[in-house]
């Protein structure tokens, strides 16, 4: 729980930084921006729909606790947006760099703590597998597959993408490779006993 409310944290940096999100992440901007209600509830109804589109090509089950996942980040984003809504809002070209950086860095640290801790898994994280399984393809096809996707959906409804986007799709990868092991080496040390010398 805690590495979502870290993760979306980093995503309301990248969203106030207006230097544009994830392919994702700009969809929920513009579907909020266009038809109404929040991103937080955008986060919710899209990853539904894609649980849906999941169990149709999978032909299995629906991964229903996914939907845990995607109500937890949602109320997380709203929540932070509306903490730091009207107080984060870089003005100088610089100062959106910065949030922007920092919303990255502060994503990948959230997701390689959700990650790690093997919590509900994500739905677009299981969309990769179920592309991969139908075509053979790599992970990394079915990425660049939902990337384009979201981006072409994020184009139509108006979502931020720029050069925040693109900073996202190619830092973010090497950014949470980062994390990962740090993270994985802090909860091994955790679960290892303590003994006090006398």
């Amino acid at each position: 729980m805690s590495g979502l409310g870290i993760l979306t944290l980093g995503v309301c940096f990248t969203m106030q930084s207006n230097l544009g999100t994830s392919p994702f992440d700009a969809l929920l901007v513009g579907l909020t921006k266009n038809i109404g209600l929040t991103v937080g509830s955008w986060e919710i109804i899209t990853s539904f729909i894609i649980i849906f589109c999941n169990n149709l090509l999978a032909r299995k089950r629906p991964e229903f606790l996914g939907l845990l996942t995607a109500f937890v980040t949602g109320v997380c984003i709203d929540t932070w947006l509306f903490l730091l809504g009207d107080v984060l809002h870089p003005t100088h070209f610089v100062s959106k760099v910065m949030c922007q950086a920092i919303g990255l860095v502060i994503i990948g640290l959230g997701s390689a703590i959700y990650l790690q801790a093997k919590f509900a898994p994500n739905p677009i994280d299981f969309s990769m597998l179920v592309i991969r399984d139908l075509t053979g393809k790599s992970i990394m096809f079915s990425k660049t597959l939902i990337y384009i996707l979201f981006l072409a959906l994020a184009f139509v409804f108006g979502g931020p993408i720029g050069v925040g986007t693109v900073l996202t799709v190619f830092l973010g990868g090497p950014i949470l490779n980062y994390f990962m092991p740090l993270i994985e080496n802090m909860l091994v040390n955790a679960q290892q006993p303590h003994y006090r010398h006398s």
